[in-house]
């Protein structure tokens, strides 16, 4: 393989890297718990919180739980889904050297 292919290669694993990371971006992510909705974007960033009607006074330690589930939950998917895309732009890689 020429260093010219390998520099074609190259760029075009950046660009599709690019878009890959712009795509992920985009995606909302959503985690439903009981009393609470969470949604995050592509950039691990809360972008919604829904709580529900029913709630109580007594009701408010356990939404602070089914906060921080839904949220972590909510980031689990986003990281999920960038590994998944960008890992398959990296597999690119191995056919460079």
């Amino acid at each position: 393989m020429n260093m010219q292919m390998i520099m074609q290669q190259a760029k075009k694993m950046q660009k599709d890297m690019e878009k890959a990371q712009e795509e992920i971006k985009n995606m909302k992510f959503t985690s439903k718990q009981p009393l609470v909705e969470v949604t995050i974007n592509g950039d691990f960033e809360v972008i919604d919180v829904k709580i529900s009607e029913e709630i109580t006074s007594e009701d408010a330690e356990v939404l602070q739980d089914m906060i921080l589930i839904a949220t972590n939950d909510a980031i689990k998917q986003a990281k999920k889904v960038k590994e998944e895309k960008l890992g398959n732009v990296g597999s690119g890689l191995a056919g460079l050297f």
